[in-house]
């Protein structure tokens, strides 16, 4: 199992599997006071260690979001009807991919994001 809060980015009680019979820092009643805030956590910290605003991650995810789905239903229909998106489905993830990488280079802070960070 990858360690994915090294990164920031991980999703709320993905450690729970972990740390069965242990409570979780959410079930801390205190845990506003000593991590700066749930609010904090879940919103702002994984943009703010990647070097973004929260608009700018969320817009980012939310292009990546649709040009991911739009290549899934190419390779469905692909696979449907082999004539059809022959090409679209692995060229529309190559296209995200750069995109991820440009957004990367220019952030300032590029030595935090993993090989799959959005």
């Amino acid at each position: 199992i990858p360690n994915l809060r090294a990164t920031g980015s991980n999703p709320v009680g993905v450690a729970s599997f972990a740390l069965k019979g242990r409570a979780m820092a959410t079930d801390h009643p205190n845990v506003d006071s000593e991590q700066g805030g749930i609010v904090d956590r879940l919103l702002f910290e994984h943009p703010r260690s990647l070097g973004m605003s929260w608009g700018a991650h969320g817009a980012g995810a939310v292009k990546i979001g649709f040009q991911l789905i739009w290549a899934g239903i190419a390779a469905l229909v692909h696979g449907a009807v082999p004539g059809w998106f022959t090409d679209t489905a692995g060229r529309r993830v190559t296209e995200t991919y750069h995109y991820i990488q440009k957004i990367r280079a220019g952030s300032s802070r590029p030595e935090n994001w993993s090989d799959y960070d959005i």
